[in-house]
Formats: C-alpha cells, sequence, structure tokens
C-alpha cells in the first residue's frame, strides 16, 4: 500500500448517517484538504474464495480481497482435496463453492474495502466504494467510513485526498445498500465499476451498480462463458464503455504473434494461413476464443460455422470454419488440456499454432507456447516438412490491482476497439 496520511480514522456509523458525515467530513472537519477532483471506484467484492478458506482454517486472514501467493497456494493444496480435476485453476469458482461444503467456523477480521492496493491508491480516487458480500446471507449491513490521503513519493507537497466507504453484509443487505450507494456516486466526475467475482453473481447488483455511463471492468475468466461472452457483447452494443481484464492478459500473446510475422520474408504469410490451433487449460475457453476473433478479424475471415469436437479424455472442445479474403478455408480448433499446475485463473493460455500455405510453395508453422515444455501437442503432425517458427511468450505476472490501475492511468472511457470487434465473433464461436 502506499505511504498515506490519515486524516480521519476508519469510522463504523449507521448505514442512514453515512451521506450526511460525509458530507459533514468535507465541508467543515477537513478545512485543509480539499478532496480530490479524479473519479469514483465502486468494487464489488465478493472474496468468495478468500472467505471460505478462512472460514475451513486453510488460510488465517484477514480476509482483504487481494489475491496473494499464500492464497493461491492454500487454493492449490485444496483442489484435489475437493476432487476437482488438477487443471482446475485456484480462482476457479468451482472451487470456492467445493470448500462451501466443508465444515468450519473460523473467523478473521474483515478488511476488504480498507486493504487498498497500492497500484490503485496511486491514481488517488475521490471515492472509493466497496461492497463486500459476505458467506452468512443473513448478515446485517454493516457501513464503514475513512478519509485519507496519498502522500505522493516525488516529494511534491500536492494533496489529492479521497474517501472510503465499505459496506459489508449478507446478499439482502447488500440490496439494502444499493440506495446508500447511488447518491455517494458524483455525477461531475467519471465512474469506474470494478466487478471483482464471478460474473454469474448477483445479476440484478450488476446491473443497477452498472448502468451506462458508468465505465465497467470485468473478468471473463470467472463465470459460465457464455454468460461472461454476453456480457462483454451486450455492453458493447449499449455503447459502454466495458473493460476486460482476461483481455489484457492477452496482451503479450499479441504482441509476440506480431512479432513473428513482422519480418518481411514472413508477411506475406499471413494471408495464406490454413489452420489456426489453440490449446488452454482446462475447460473456460473464453480467452482462447478471444484470441482467436482478433485474428479472425485482424485478417479479415468470415466465420462459416462453429461445433463441437470430442476431445481425448479431457472434454470436448470447440471447433470452427472460416473463409479468408480470397474464398479459401481456414479450420480453427480450440482443445482442452490438462495440466499439473495450471496458472492463476481459468483458462489461461497453453499454446497457439498457426499453418500457412505459402505462395513460394513452402508451408510455415508458427508455434507460441506458454512454457517451453508446453507444446508437444502441438508440434505433432508433419511438422518436419515445414518452415518451423517457435516461440516462448513472456508472460506477465501482474495482479488484478495492476490491470485495474493500467485501466486508470489512461482514462479508457470507451471500449477497447479490438476487444469490440473480437467479443462478438468470441460469442459466436461457442457451439450452441
Amino acid at each position: 500500500m502506499s505511504a498515506q496520511l490519515t486524516l480521519q480514522a476508519p469510522i463504523a456509523l449507521p448505514p442512514e448517517q453515512v451521506s450526511s458525515y460525509l458530507d459533514q467530513l468535507w465541508q467543515q472537519d477537513l478545512e485543509g484538504p480539499a478532496g480530490a477532483a479524479t473519479f469514483t471506484l465502486v468494487v464489488w467484492e465478493g472474496s468468495w474464495l478468500e472467505q471460505q478458506l478462512v472460514r475451513c482454517g486453510r488460510v488465517d486472514g484477514p480476509i482483504t480481497g487481494l489475491v496473494s501467493p499464500q492464497l493461491l497456494t492454500a487454493a492449490r493444496d485444496c483442489v484435489g482435496d475437493c476432487n476437482l480435476p488438477l487443471s482446475t485453476a485456484p480462482l476457479d469458482p468451482k472451487l470456492a463453492w467445493r470448500l462451501g461444503e466443508w465444515q468450519g467456523n473460523h473467523q478473521a477480521e474483515d478488511l476488504r474495502g480498507q486493504f487498498v492496493s497500492g497500484a490503485i491508491s496511486a491514481y488517488m480516487p475521490r471515492r472509493l466504494l466497496t461492497l463486500a458480500p459476505t458467506l452468512d446471507a443473513s448478515r446485517p449491513l454493516e457501513t464503514l467510513v475513512a478519509a485519507y490521503c496519498p502522500l505522493p513519493e516525488d516529494g511534491s507537497t500536492g494533496s489529492a485526498c479521497g474517501d472510503v466507504v465499505v459496506l459489508r453484509g449478507g446478499m439482502d443487505a447488500q440490496q439494502q445498500g444499493l440506495a446508500l450507494i447511488q447518491p455517494l456516486i458524483r455525477a461531475d466526475l467519471p465512474c469506474w465499476v470494478w466487478w471483482n467475482s464471478s460474473l454469474d453473481e448477483a445479476p440484478e447488483m450488476l446491473e443497477k451498480l452498472a448502468p451506462p455511463p458508468r465505465r465497467l471492468v470485468v473478468d471473463t475468466s470467472l463465470g459460465s462463458p457464455r454468460r461472461c461472452l454476453e456480457i462483454l457483447v451486450q455492453r458493447i452494443d449499449a455503447g459502454q464503455a466495458i473493460n476486460d481484464l482476461n483481455w489484457l492478459r492477452l496482451r503479450s500473446w499479441r504482441e509476440s504473434l506480431a512479432m513473428v510475422f513482422d519480418p518481411p520474408a514472413r508477411r506475406d504469410a499471413l494471408v495464406h494461413v490454413v489452420q489456426l490451433d489453440i490449446d488452454v487449460e482446462g475447460h473456460h475457453p473464453v480467452k482462447g476464443l478471444l484470441l482467436a476473433a482478433w485474428i479472425a478479424d485482424r485478417l479479415g475471415w468470415h466465420l462459416v460455422g462453429s461445433y463441437e469436437v470430442p476431445g481425448d479424455g479431457t472434454g470436448p472442445g470447440i471447433g470452427a470454419e472460416f473463409e479468408r479474403a480470397d474464398g479459401q478455408t481456414v479450420q480453427f480448433r480450440l482443445m482442452p488440456v490438462p495440466v499439473g499446475v495450471p496458472k492463476t485463473h481459468p483458462g489461461a493460455l497453453v499454446g497457439l499454432r498457426l499453418i500457412c500455405q505459402r505462395s513460394d510453395g513452402r508451408p510455415l508453422c508458427v508455434i507460441l507456447c506458454s512454457e517451453s515444455g508446453g507444446c508437444m501437442r502441438l508440434e505433432s503432425g508433419g511438422m518436419a516438412s515445414m518452415e518451423l517458427a517457435e516461440d516462448v511468450v513472456p508472460l506477465p505476472n501482474e495482479s488484478e490491482e495492476m490491470e485495474l490501475a493500467r485501466l486508470l492511468s489512461g482514462g479508457h472511457d470507451s471500449t477497447n476497439p479490438l476487444l469490440a470487434a473480437a467479443a462478438p465473433l468470441a460469442a459466436k464461436l461457442l457451439p450452441s
């Protein structure tokens, strides 16, 4: 957390007093510092995995809402005990659901909303509103208010102070808290809504928290694939600014693929692609579909149809047929593969293969992998007769808070145009 000067220590208030208290706080009690004219950040902070791990005694707490190495280690240790496939990602909502069936009543302090990541506080939100639903569905609404000033690291004296409001309680209490939240979102400042949880849960809360023109941030690795892609498409069609952390994690794959074809001798091969194969961890295809849709959109392919293809014991894959601008066919396959130690988020990419029938008669095969040993399946099947270009994609190890901070730093009052073009096509690739 960035260094902060606490102007007013956290204080618990009755919900009906929060709005008037904040008005008094800035108008009378804090006469020196001025509130920052920046933005409002609203966070839906489910943290169901962390809450369940604490309840079961697998981690000690406190509950912070942050994804720590200790949390990931404890989650991975529980996958086998929950009789889930070893390729289950630690943040897969299925794991939290299975843990909910375990016995346990361990308690820990809940600091969600108070433990602000330094990556986010560095951009000095004027108001940070956190809705922190609890495992106890009947828990009444609790509200906490604090004021702070991040201390500039460069030694400057300028202050941009803000306040923090936390709403903690069961799902019914969170519904009650909506009436409290709306007046606290200033109309004269941009508002970001970060849905930091599965997109399958509490759809009515998402609708009420994130109407246009608020800017919505989601993670399409969390939730059922169809629901995740439907939300992207619906918000894009409505003209709302929506950003997807799952899409942002594709940055290094897109850059690596572009670099492979940067040499002039290879650029011609891009218009002669005949096959695209993508391997993903486990059974969450959204990330792979977004990458395939980006490639298809950039190269001007037309989708002919998609279908389910049989897997090799790990579950079915997804197949599709595209038509290039010259009328030739491109075959696409996305396959789930088992992995021993999966990445943090469901559906991480394992590898990508592009086969091009170049005009000079010699085929080109491009293979990208997330690690040096992960491409054996893609390296099989007649590669010896082709020119092979193979590379390992450098994967960034950045937290959700770091990715969100990147969005906050850039403004982004509209949807990334590449995502806006890829998401509708990715949704069509899901077989009905």
